[in-house]
């Protein structure tokens, strides 16, 4: 124990330190030579002094520190009190945000505002760990949210907000709740993110084969999936504008790879490219690449038990078919809202009919005729037979947890199937 020998006057005086654990000093204990009672004399300490003094200096020093240490957690303590009344959300707000279900397969938005829907993107954000785990300022994160929601045309019945939120939703939900986050690398999450929220951007209410046959600008730009070009183009620009930059705390190799990730993703969302491939869908659907290569591929992965997470091939197949998974997930809904979709598709495809009659002189398909409405139960049991069921069931394959948008659709078959049937019988007119 580290000691300091004065002289004060007639008085030899020995000061001990009392040093902390971490060999700090937080006192000084000074000593006054013993002084024999009878003669007055004074007297030498003796070991047994200076053992007793030392034991007593730790114990002092042990005292004094947690004494400090304890005012210093109470301090804190306090200003944690102080600033949580403005940090912390409100009990309230917590169970306000836990009764959205974010985390249900079953999930609607039709009760929320567009307010809400965007306050929820933020959410989904912050608890997949995005916003902490790539620094991102949170006014970025809300300015680019709210640019990619003006992005989106207001005039279109389906393809607008509200399907890409639904979309991010479904993609939270399987990260979530289907237990697959932990499957992907950060990367990954955050471009799927990116990409579910992006994948419609400035979308004009009307398909690839419409921009081909009308000779629109945009199909001069691209030979294939015209519409997902456009759209990955759109996303760049908006991440890309002041105020947006969400991806600004990644490293060159890191934006690049998640750059390249969100396009392909956004990419795969050409469902014309899964029906291609598909066996026993009609000619009407025609497209020129591999997206149904790539469902098939990966089915026969999983049902193999050949899926090897390592191989980056398979991870870009699986974010594929999350995409897909993602972007028809209204067929997995509860009834009501696979109806009401439903209703909200068949108004968008039969204003692309209208205008093919009215500026392209040509009879539109059965799907975007609005004379043959009557036939739409029928193409949606096919549609779920063709493209649905084989979807979910591989994604089933992958986690057991990713079951309910299997059991969903299946059971909104049997539902398509109960109204076909009626329009077979003349009993109905379609559902509209």
């Amino acid at each position: 124990m580290p000691s300091v020998w004065h002289w004060y006057g007639s008085f030899h005086v020995n000061n001990m330190t009392f040093m902390s654990v971490c060999v700090w000093c937080v006192g000084v204990c000074q000593l006054v030579n013993k002084m024999d009672e009878a003669s007055g004399s004074v007297k030498a300490f003796n070991r047994n002094d200076e053992q007793f003094l030392e034991a007593f200096a730790i114990f002092c020093g042990l005292g004094i520190q947690n004494t400090q240490m304890y005012d210093t957690v109470e301090r804190a303590r306090a200003k944690q009190q102080v600033l949580s009344y403005h940090a912390s959300a409100a009990e309230e707000e917590t169970r306000e945000l836990q009764s959205l279900r974010l985390m249900d397969f079953s999930f609607s938005d039709f009760d929320l505002s567009d307010t809400e829907t965007t306050m929820a993107t933020i959410r989904m954000f912050v608890d997949l760990n995005l916003v902490q785990n790539f620094q991102m300022k949170y006014t970025s994160l809300c300015h680019w949210i709210l640019s990619v929601k003006k992005n989106y045309r207001k005039n279109v019945a389906y393809h607008n907000w509200r399907h890409a939120f639904n979309t991010a939703q479904t993609m939270f939900t399987l990260l979530k709740s289907g237990r697959l986050q932990n499957k992907l690398n950060d990367l990954e999450v955050l471009a799927l993110m990116i990409a579910t929220l992006s994948h419609d951007l400035d979308h004009r209410g009307v398909n690839n084969s419409y921009i081909q046959r009308s000779e629109h600008p945009l199909a001069q730009l691209y030979c294939h999936s015209t519409m997902e070009h456009h759209h990955f183009d759109q996303c760049l620009m908006i991440l890309n504008s002041s105020g947006n930059q969400i991806l600004s705390a990644l490293s060159l190799d890191e934006y690049k790879a998640t750059l390249k990730m969100i396009e392909r993703a956004i990419l795969a969302t050409d469902l014309a490219l899964y029906m291609k491939y598909v066996p026993n869908v009609k000619p009407r659907w025609k497209s020129d690449w591999r997206a149904a290569e790539r469902g098939n591929h990966l089915g026969r992965l999983t049902k193999n038990s050949q899926f090897v997470w390592e191989d980056e091939h398979h991870r870009d197949l699986l974010r594929s078919m999350l995409m897909t998974a993602c972007d028809i997930s209204a067929i997995t809904k509860p009834w009501p809202v696979q109806k009401r979709v439903a209703e909200l598709v068949a108004t968008e495809f039969f204003e692309q009919g209208d205008k093919e009659r009215r500026e392209l002189n040509v009879e539109p398909i059965d799907l975007m005729n609005r004379e043959k409405r009557d036939k739409i139960p029928s193409m949606q049991v096919s549609f779920i037979d063709a493209i649905c069921t084989q979807l979910y069931e591989t994604l089933s394959g992958m986690s057991e947890y990713c079951s309910p948008l299997l059991e969903g659709c299946q059971k909104n078959r049997q539902r398509w199937k109960c109204l076909a049937e009626e329009c077979e019988k003349g009993l109905g007119n379609g559902f509209m």
